[in-house]
């Protein structure tokens, strides 16, 4: 309502509102924000971070501004992201300390390991601290020990070599006896195929008798997943299983899944035992002395017979054709790299051979044309009738083919392949003992059949080309 004042009408002042007027919001933080976004350009970088955290409480308490649950989970992933990654960091440069601050011969953590676990975060935080001073983790050349290790070229990097693995990493299921052998061949103590498979076949068969089924199970049917599976395991390890252990663990496991299921566990585990101890009795202790017999009727008076390094198999061949009478002489020629022909050449000047030795290659061919006979006695015999020996055996067998002298080959029928090679890279071992950084040694090569002129073994006396057919003979009798 209005009056007239003066002769000029006036308005009515507004009557106070008793509600308070309203402030708007968005003027504290726009001012917040432009004085935040001042001091970040006058802040060095590394508060930053600092500021931020700031700028973002308000708008938290205010609930202007709210992060969706997508976000939320993304910003947790984040920062838990980064916090393993400093973690890592801390724990690298912690190992670092360790490995050039302790020497070889201490056993325990070093002092900055333990200082690291006592401190927990700040330990890691001292550690990364250090890493930024990279002066602090040189140490004298004295305090560095490098360890030498063989470079294997790709296009070898198929074949293995032995490791003599402590006997602390091995499994814990791992039967003593097969503990001990696997450590005897990783340090070649036992060596020969032949031997190393009636080693092993005598370590399986003291697990067997220490075997006890578990509860609710059949000895078919959990001892070779569960049992000898890790024994085979920890020999491949050591060293490289040799083609007569393949043959006679094939025919183990077969045995196995043989036994009857209602059979009871001590009537299993004889009748396996039983199955052993036929199995080494025919497939090597009357094989070796079939073979002896038929080798040394290979050997006339008045031969010389060469034989190249040792070999258990030709040694015993040479003492039986002896032992009848024959009088012939003996010529071996050494490996140069191993010196097994010199225990051969005692044991059989010991028994009144008459001997002759060469350490080397050097005369070869001068050696091999005084004799009339070359005995071999092969790792294994490939099924195209590759003979699978000792290093240096081929060079020995083609000089012999050349000079036109007979080369004979006594080998058990347990160390015949299926496989096949032509070349001595197809199946090979690294000689870890002969071997640097800058070059490796085989152990063993493949000699062509066309330069073997015999194979005796316990089923006959065939060409090497044959070998298929012994392993269908095989078949047939087992």
């Amino acid at each position: 309502m209005s009056t007239e004042q003066n002769g000029a009408p006036v308005e009515a002042a507004p009557k106070p509102s008793s509600a308070p007027k309203e402030i708007p919001k968005e003027a504290p933080q726009e001012a917040a924000s432009a004085q935040n976004e001042k001091a970040n350009k006058e802040k060095p970088a590394g508060t930053e971070a600092k500021a931020n955290t700031a700028e973002s409480k308000p708008a938290d308490a205010t609930g202007d501004k709210k992060l969706t649950g997508a976000e939320l989970k993304a910003k947790a992933k984040a920062e838990k992201a980064a916090r393993r990654a400093q973690q890592k960091t801390s724990k690298e440069v912690a190992k670092g300390e360790a490995a050039v601050s302790s020497s070889p011969a201490q056993l325990g953590p070093s002092a900055s390991e333990v200082k690291a676990k006592g401190k927990g975060k700040d330990g890691a935080s001292a550690a990364a601290g250090t890493a930024s001073r990279p002066g602090l983790l040189k140490a004298p050349p004295s305090a560095i020990v490098t360890e030498q290790k063989i470079q294997i070229p790709e296009c070898f990097s198929h074949l293995s070599m032995a490791r003599r693995i402590p006997m602390t990493q091995a499994d814990k299921d791992v039967h003593p006896s097969v503990l001990m052998l696997g450590q005897q061949m990783a340090t070649f103590t036992i060596d020969e195929s032949t031997t190393r498979l009636k080693a092993t076949m005598l370590a399986f068969r003291k697990v067997i008798e220490s075997y006890n089924t578990p509860p609710g199970n059949v000895l078919a049917r959990h001892f070779t997943p569960h049992v000898l599976n890790i024994q085979i395991e920890y020999l491949t390890a050591c060293r490289p299983m040799c083609f007569s252990m393949g043959n006679a663990i094939r025919w183990l496991k077969l045995q196995v899944s043989k036994i009857d299921m209602d059979a009871s566990e001590d009537e299993a585990k004889k009748d396996l035992c039983q199955a052993i101890d036929i199995f080494i009795a025919e497939r090597i202790t009357v094989a070796d002395e079939y073979i002896t017999e038929q080798g040394a009727k290979h050997i006339q008076d008045g031969d010389v017979v060469l034989a190249y390094g040792r070999n258990t198999l030709v040694e015993k061949t040479i003492l039986y054709a002896h032992s009848t009478g024959t009088k012939f002489s003996v010529m071996i020629v050494d490996d140069p790299y191993e010196r097994l022909g010199q225990q051969l050449a005692k044991t059989l000047a010991g028994e009144g051979i008459k001997v002759s030795y060469s350490g080397d290659f050097g005369g070869l061919r001068s050696h091999i044309r005084q004799a009339t006979k070359v005995f071999f006695a092969p790792e294994a015999m490939f099924s195209n009738g590759s003979m699978y020996s000792r290093a240096g055996t081929c060079d020995v067998a083609m000089v012999a083919q050349e000079l036109g002298k007979r080369a004979i080959a006594l080998c058990e029928t347990i160390n015949i392949t299926e496989r096949v090679a032509t070349d001595s890279l197809t199946y090979n071992e690294i000689d870890p003992e002969r071997s640097s950084a800058a070059a490796f040694r085989l152990m063993f090569d493949a000699t062509p059949d066309k330069y073997l002129s015999l194979l005796v073994t316990e089923l006959g006396s065939v060409q090497a080309r044959s070998a298929p057919d012994l392993l269908r003979k095989l078949e047939e009798f087992n």
